[in-house]
């Protein structure tokens, strides 16, 4: 393929209140089944998609149902993969930021710092873009593929496509719930066309989008996106 959208899942009330949801898997709240729908709706009528485009998911209730939004309005079948499951984050799961700075501060510091997180348990980092990778080299050919997955591995597979090493973890900023990366092939590799972006507060409608409308402004930064909520845990990983 030489389309890709890396797409984060809806808002979920853990989200909201700031608490860890790594493998764990509350669904999206009314919020998020509106950004859902709102995305589907201007994903769809943007152009980015063309005909025979595939839409995978993590398995999680939370990725699962934002991806439905968009099968349910291109009319094509849903593929879920545990592959793309968010990081796996040990006894951190369920807490929130507050509760991880109380009761582990030196791993907190280490989250914060972008530094390896010792003694959390849970998944190795590392592991995280080869799963995802695999994942993707799975699915039929197609012109383009819709990923539906979640903050950490949406960020470690982007840094894997762009051929980004860890020393450049965390150069793009997070992906806001809902919003979505878009990638191209250009001379044989991956490049980043745009980061955050995400779907206007109004109806979208072909001609609407035909014409720009709803969008940032020409030249104006991808990060005009919706960006992630300080209180959102998931976010930056």
């Amino acid at each position: 393929m030489s389309r890709l959208v890396l797409w984060r899942h809806g808002r979920t009330e853990w989200n909201a209140a700031g608490r860890f949801q790594g493998q764990l898997d509350p669904p999206l709240d009314d919020e998020g089944r509106r950004q859902a729908a709102r995305a589907a709706a201007h994903l769809a009528a943007d152009g980015l998609l063309p005909e025979g485009t595939v839409v995978v998911s993590s398995d999680l209730v939370r990725a699962a149902e934002t991806a439905a939004a968009l099968t349910h309005v291109l009319g094509v079948p849903l593929r879920l993969d545990p592959r793309l499951r968010e990081v796996g984050m040990g006894s951190w799961e369920g807490l929130t930021r507050e509760e991880v700075a109380d009761r582990h501060p030196e791993q907190y510091a280490d989250w914060l710092a972008g530094r390896p997180i010792r003694g959390r348990g849970g998944e190795d980092p590392a592991r995280v873009p080869v799963r995802a990778v695999a994942a993707l080299a799975e699915l039929p050919e197609a012109p383009a593929a819709v990923v539906v997955t979640h903050g950490g591995t949406s960020a470690r597979l982007t840094e894997a496509l762009l051929g980004l090493g860890p020393e450049h973890r965390r150069v793009l900023g997070p992906l806001g719930n809902c919003a979505w990366s878009d990638l191209g092939v250009q001379s044989d590799r991956w490049r980043l066309l745009r980061h955050n972006h995400s779907a206007p507060d109004v109806p979208v409608t072909p001609a609407s989008a035909a014409r720009g409308g709803g969008r940032p402004e020409a030249g104006a930064s991808p990060e005009e996106g919706a960006s992630a909520p300080s209180q959102d845990a998931d976010a930056v990983l």
